[in-house]
């Protein structure tokens, strides 16, 4: 699903069994202080309940879906809601860069250090066999932590105010992925994981 060649501005990043790489600034005509605070104002976000290990659970963070479908991952279906205009113009400029096609969004908001992403894979029938996932994020550095599925391997890569990674290829099929709390003073974050839904 390439739609450019000349998507050589990231920086690949060396880790067995998958297929990443990084970009430390998106280009894009608004600051991303303005992006942060567009997103945080413009997103309808939710407090969803999920199912973890057959138990109930409150997400530790907002979250919005937007795209063209529905989209379902520990007992939660989202129904889509229409990009609107900022959401389109960072879609196209995420393309850009990564040389991928995304049809669909997944904004998460971090209020503080006790908001968290727990391990997990991207790896629901809808998204295919090797998903490409573009993870873009404006606001407060975190730590986004991977363990792999079969091996005593581990590796951590902070997502700064700005910054795009990569996943795709087997990197769902063989590592898992997740933002721990800390106990750290920590500011506003948001983070758009950009898919395509088949």
């Amino acid at each position: 699903m390439d739609l450019f060649s000349d998507a050589a501005s990231l920086l690949p990043i060396p880790l067995e069994d998958a297929d990443l790489a990084w970009l430390p600034q998106l280009p894009f005509p608004l600051s991303n202080a303005a992006v942060l605070a567009r997103l945080i104002d413009e997103t309808a976000w939710r407090a969803d309940t999920i199912v973890v290990y057959g138990k109930r659970h409150l997400q530790p963070r907002l979250s919005a879906w937007y795209g063209e479908a529905s989209y379902t991952y520990s007992g939660l279906t989202l129904p889509p809601l229409p990009m609107t205009p900022l959401l389109e113009e960072l879609r196209r400029s995420v393309e850009t860069v990564t040389g991928q096609r995304y049809n669909s969004v997944l904004l998460n908001y971090y209020r503080h250090g006790q908001d968290s992403m727990g391990m997990h894979s991207d790896d629901e029938p809808e998204l295919g066999p090797q998903p490409s996932i573009a993870s873009l994020s404006f606001g407060a550095t975190r730590r986004f932590v991977f363990r792999h599925k079969a091996k005593t391997l581990r590796h951590a890569i902070d997502l700064s105010d700005g910054s795009v990674l990569l996943m795709r290829g087997s990197t769902q099929q063989h590592w898992l992925h997740g933002i721990n709390k800390t106990a750290k003073p920590t500011a506003l974050r948001v983070n758009l994981t950009f898919r395509f839904i088949g």
